[in-house]
C-alpha cells in the first residue's frame, strides 16, 4: 500500500510539474494567457489534461454528481425523455444523445426506464450516442454500459460502437457534429460548467480581460492580471448594456447550444441541460475542486477539476429564434414536477433494509434541499417550436419537469 501511495504521489507530482511547466513555457513565449486557454489546457490537454488522465467522479475522485448519488435522478430523466418523445409525435427513430456522460450512470438509468417502458416505445428504432473526449471515462462507460463489449472503429465518425446490456446499439464520438442527424433527445448534465470561459472586469477605461501570468515573486506560481488594453475577446464577448462589474462568457457553450438548436429545429427532438447556473445574474464563479473540496484554481493545474456556473441567459440568446427555450428552474422544482416525491414514497414503502432506507433519504435530501443541490442546480430545455404550437389535430402537452407531471 505504501508503494502504491508513493507511486501515485510521484505520478501526480510529475503531472503537476509537467502541466505547470507547459503553461509557464507558453506564457513566457506568448505572454499572459486567457482563462479560456488555461482552462482548456488544464482540463483537456491530450497528454496532461485532468479529464484525459483521470476518473474524477465518485468518492475516490474530486466530486460527486446527481446520477452517482441516486438512481431516482436518472430514472426521472428517462421518464422526461419518453414524455417528450410522446409529446413530439412518437417519432419512429429515437436517438438518445448525451454530452459528457461521465461514468455512464445517467445513461444506464435512462436506458433502464426505456427497457421498462418498451411496450410504449414499441417498434421505435432506439440508439444511444455518447459524446466523450476522455479516454479514461470512456473505459468506465464501456464497462458500465456494454460489459466491455465495444469495438474500436477507425474509419467511422464514431470511435467505438457496441450494444448496451439492455440491447440498444451504442456509439461514442468526440464531437457533436459527428452524431447522425435525426430526431434526438439531448442530455447534458454537468457538461456546460466544464467548458472554458473568458473572464472580464469593468474598469474606468472600459472592459478589460482577466488573464493568467507567471507570479514575478515565485516563478513556480501563477497569478491573475488584467489586460493593459482591449483584447479581441473583450470587444466581441461583452455587451454594451451589461450592468455587472465582472462577467464570464463561454463561447464554446454558445456554439454548442447553437448547434443543438439548429439540429432540433431541423430534425425535431429536444435538449435538457442540468447544471450549476444562473440567469445572467452572477459574476465571479470560476472555481476548482480537488478531493471534494474547493481548491485554488491556479494551483496544481491538471490535477483539479475546473468549473464555472452556466449563464443560461447566454445559452438562451445563443440558441436562436428558431427554437423555444424554457427555464432555468431549480432542480428542486424540476424533480418535484417530475414526481420524485411519488417515486420516493413507493421506494420507501417497499424498502425493508434500514441502511438502504437511510441512503434513499440521504440522497433525496442532497438532491432536493435548497442548501445543497436543490437550488444550486438549474434545469433548462431547448425545444422545437412546433412542440408548443397549438393545432386542431393535437393539443399542446405540458413540458415534463417544467410543469407538474400528472401521476396516474
Amino acid at each position: 500500500l505504501h508503494t502504491k501511495a508513493a507511486n501515485r504521489f510521484f505520478s501526480e507530482t510529475s503531472s503537476h510539474i509537467s502541466m505547470l511547466k507547459h503553461l509557464t513555457l507558453k506564457i513566457k513565449t506568448t505572454g499572459p494567457i486567457s482563462v479560456c486557454e488555461y482552462m482548456r489546457d488544464a482540463l483537456t490537454n491530450p497528454f496532461l489534461g485532468y479529464y484525459v488522465k483521470n476518473d474524477p467522479i465518485g468518492e475516490s475522485g474530486d466530486f460527486v454528481t446527481s446520477p452517482e448519488m441516486s438512481q431516482i435522478f436518472g430514472e426521472l430523466l428517462g421518464v422526461w425523455c419518453i414524455s417528450e418523445w410522446m409529446a413530439a409525435g412518437k417519432s419512429r427513430v429515437l436517438q438518445l444523445v448525451e454530452l459528457g456522460p461521465g461514468r455512464g450512470s445517467l445513461a444506464c438509468d435512462v436506458l433502464r426506464v426505456f427497457s421498462q417502458l418498451n411496450p410504449v416505445l414499441g417498434e421505435t428504432n432506439v440508439s444511444v450516442h455518447l459524446v466523450e473526449v476522455s479516454p479514461k471515462l470512456t473505459e468506465v462507460q464501456v464497462e458500465r454500459l456494454t460489459g466491455n463489449q465495444a469495438h474500436i472503429c477507425d474509419d467511422r465518425p464514431f470511435y467505438l460502437s457496441g450494444t448496451t446490456l439492455s440491447g440498444f446499439p451504442i456509439y461514442w464520438y468526440r464531437r457533436l457534429e459527428d452524431v447522425p442527424k435525426g430526431f434526438s433527445l439531448y442530455l447534458a448534465h454537468e457538461f456546460f460548467d466544464a467548458l472554458p470561459i473568458y473572464k472580464f472586469e469593468r474598469t474606468e477605461e472600459g472592459w478589460r480581460e482577466v488573464l493568467i501570468d507567471i507570479d514575478p515573486d515565485d516563478h513556480k506560481k501563477l497569478r491573475f492580471v488584467l489586460s493593459n488594453g482591449k483584447t479581441i475577446a473583450s470587444v466581441l464577448l461583452t455587451e454594451k448594456d451589461e450592468s455587472r462589474q465582472h462577467v464570464e462568457v463561454s463561447p464554446e457553450a454558445g456554439i454548442i447550444v447553437q448547434k443543438l438548436g439548429r439540429r432540433i429545429a431541423a430534425d425535431g427532438g429536444a435538449a435538457l441541460i442540468g447544471d450549476y447556473g444562473h440567469d445572467g445574474t452572477k459574476t465571479d464563479t470560476f472555481r476548482a475542486f480537488k478531493d471534494h473540496k474547493l481548491h485554488d484554481v491556479l494551483e496544481e493545474p491538471g490535477m483539479a477539476d475546473l468549473t464555472a456556473d452556466v449563464d443560461f441567459s447566454y445559452l438562451r440568446k445563443s440558441a436562436g429564434n428558431h427554437v423555444t427555450c424554457m427555464g432555468p428552474i431549480t432542480q428542486q422544482s424540476f424533480l418535484k414536477n417530475m414526481g420524485i416525491d411519488f417515486r420516493m414514497q413507493v421506494l420507501l414503502r417497499n424498502c425493508t433494509d434500514d441502511s438502504t432506507r437511510t441512503q434513499l433519504i440521504h440522497s433525496y435530501d442532497m438532491l432536493m434541499n435548497p442548501e445543497k443541490m436543490g437550488h444550486r442546480f438549474q434545469f433548462f430545455t431547448v425545444l422545437n417550436t412546433s412542440r408548443l404550437t397549438p393545432c386542431e389535430e393535437k393539443p399542446v402537452s405540458p413540458v415534463a419537469g417544467f410543469t407538474e407531471l400528472q401521476m396516474q
